[in-house]
């Protein structure tokens, strides 16, 4: 994109966006004016905020004289002032020069990193206080007359004005992946959920190997099951099934836009302070693409093999709705008392990069439903029998309703485990390799058995129903070219 000159320019941003740092790169010193350097001139400082009246007056007077003499002039502020936005944009028009707002929509992660690595430090609340505002302030940009608005997400985004080009300066660490919208035209997305880890020798590089098939695939993430010993569902005691949040830190550091998550953690596992810093980890670590499916855990035998107490389930799921209470507190920005969680402070850091969704595993109708449609962003249910589903995302509906929250607000969610081949012959070679003592049609009718444009059309019929998003699991996954197998799923 080019931007006019001579122009005005005002930067808007939190503190850590980069404001300054973009200015240098494509500005004259003597075209910045800048609010804190303007302290450093009439007060003790750069962060002397008793000056800021007087800065501020200095900075007013400077702009009104370079716009008279129609210069280009670049402010340097926070720009979340409406009131003195409108002023500047009115100077602007005074002298018939073009008005742009520049948005640096830095990730508020990134901000905080930032900040905590300054010398002076911007208080905390008074940085959250300013990453809340963000979001409003770019809406009003584009009610407010500016020529133009950019936004931009340093440092993968440049700007080359009229006259002047040059890269944008990095300042911290590599942009953030975005994750793209991998929705497949059936109306879901579909989630690879990793339960069998036939690995080998190489664990490290088959896990590698299985992420970026799934990546290429179009998958829209990875779901790690979380068990101790490997379910007789899935497979045997002595089959490897990995800790997950060691697992999904490995995956992490692979360049993809693959989302990352369990489904599901048992809050029996792991005190759910613990969990929330893992997940709050993890997305620091992916640029915000984490998230987390919790339940109230079921299977004894693994708690009783790890020395792990099993309470009954009215305290299990007790502890899963005071866990998902906990774990959003420790996210939230700011350091404080919760009283709702009964922690004395909420000191975790890193914060999370973005929102982390909270997957609520279980389908149990009169407490884990309504546990989900209460504190959970999305619940997730078993999609093997079409009226089973139907039933339990009406019970999670009436819930939505009876604890006063939009049904629109708890996603729909399922785990599904069909037998998925390439033609009708493989598709019954597999049955027949799966089966076991189960007679063949009723397992393959059992495990919705068909090929790819099969399990599309299934996918469609859930999205009828209000399924937003589809974790899939196949009985014989094996290694990378299975998952690339599966790439149509994704169209």
């Amino acid at each position: 994109m080019r931007l006019p000159d001579p122009a005005l320019v005002v930067l808007v941003g939190a503190s850590g966006a980069g404001k300054s740092t973009w200015a240098r790169a494509h500005y004259r010193s003597d075209e910045i004016v800048s609010s804190d350097d303007l302290r450093g001139v009439v007060g003790s400082g750069r962060h002397d905020l008793d000056a800021s009246a007087d800065a501020f007056a200095v900075l007013e007077t400077v702009l009104t004289a370079r716009l008279g003499r129609r210069l280009t002039t670049v402010v340097d502020t926070l720009g979340l002032d409406a009131a003195r936005r409108t002023a500047w944009l009115a100077a602007a028009r005074a002298t018939g020069l073009p008005a742009v707002a520049v948005a640096l929509v830095t990730p508020p992660g990134e901000c905080r990193r930032r900040n905590a690595a300054r010398d002076r430090r911007v208080p905390a609340p008074a940085l959250a206080a300013q990453l809340t505002r963000v979001p409003a302030v770019l809406a009003e940009l584009a009610d407010e007359g500016w020529d133009r608005v950019v936004e931009l997400d340093p440092p993968s985004t440049a700007v080359v004005e009229e006259g002047r080009s040059g890269p944008l300066v990095e300042e911290g660490r590599q942009a953030r992946l975005e994750t793209p919208d991998r929705r497949a035209s059936t109306g879901v997305e579909v989630v690879l959920q990793l339960s069998r880890f036939p690995w080998g020798e190489d664990p490290g590089t088959w896990l590698r190997d299985v992420a970026r098939a799934a990546d290429e695939a179009g998958f829209a993430g990875i779901a790690l099951m979380d068990h101790l010993i490997q379910i007789p569902q899935v497979g045997r005691a002595w089959e490897p099934i990995p800790e997950p949040w060691v697992t999904l830190g490995a995956l992490a550091a692979l360049d993809t836009g693959l989302r990352l998550g369990t489904l599901c953690t048992p809050v029996t596992f792991r005190p759910p302070g613990i969990t929330a810093k893992a997940a709050a980890t993890l997305s620091a670590l992916t640029g915000g693409r984490a998230f987390v499916g919790i339940g109230a855990g079921w299977w004894e035998r693994e708690h009783a093999a790890y020395g792990l107490p099993f309470p009954s389930p009215a305290d299990r799921l007790d502890a899963l709705e005071s866990a998902i209470v906990t774990m959003r507190a420790l996210w939230a920005p700011g350091t404080k008392a919760d009283e709702a969680a009964g922690l004395p402070e909420t000191t975790s850091y890193p914060r999370p990069e973005a929102p982390i969704p909270v997957v609520v595993g279980g389908s149990g109708e009169r407490r884990t439903l309504r546990i989900a449609a209460a504190c959970g962003d999305a619940c997730n249910l078993p999609a093997a029998d079409a009226a089973v589903l139907d039933r339990k995302i009406s019970v999670l509906r009436a819930h939505c309703a009876e604890v006063g929250r939009d049904p629109a607000e708890v996603a729909v969610t399922v785990l599904d485990l069909p037998v998925i081949g390439v033609d009708r012959d493989d598709v019954w070679a597999r049955v027949e390799r799966l089966r076991g003592r189960t007679p063949a049609a009723d397992f393959a009718a059992r495990r919705h058995a068909g090929t790819v444009p099969d399990q599309r059309e299934r996918h469609a019929a859930l999205a009828e129903r209000g399924v937003t998003t589809v974790f899939l699991a196949t009985p014989d996954l094996s290694g990378p070219e299975d998952v690339l197998a599966l790439a149509g799923l994704n169209d």
